[in-house]
């Protein structure tokens, strides 16, 4: 009996720590910052408002567009050099193929925090000449 309740109040526990961390909501970048860009209206300067696109980019899915005609659904930019799943993925909740283009400023996706770069310890040379 004390051993099964030990193990109910364990489970109990970590439950309650588990249930509190998905509770609590995380911040995403489409909840703090409100748009989207049509990738099929869009000039260079809108489509440069998307994470970790600048001016060439841009143009790359501008002359894209002009070739091949207006984009069908917004994972059809993996089409265009230079975009993969990680870009998508990274894109898409700022993108659009239809209606208009409401971002109005750059936004800036978030890094990954830079880890310290481990010291390797050089060997010192204690040998003499003799």
């Amino acid at each position: 009996m004390r051993k099964s309740l030990h193990t109910v109040l364990a489970a109990f526990i970590i439950f309650s720590i588990g249930a509190t961390s998905f509770a609590a909501e995380p911040t995403t970048p489409a909840a703090t910052t409100a748009g989207v860009v049509n990738i099929n209206t869009a000039d260079a300067e809108q489509l440069s408002f998307l994470p970790r696109v600048g001016a060439k980019v841009a143009q790359r899915i501008i002359d894209y567009r002009k070739e091949h005609g207006p984009f069908r659904k917004t994972t059809d930019l993996m089409q265009v050099k230079g975009f993969g799943e990680k870009s998508l993925a990274r894109l898409s909740p700022y993108l659009t193929v239809d209606g208009k283009t409401t971002l109005t400023a750059k936004v800036q996706s978030p890094r990954k925090p830079r880890t310290a770069k481990a010291s390797k310890s050089r060997p010192t040379s204690s040998s003499t000449a003799g």
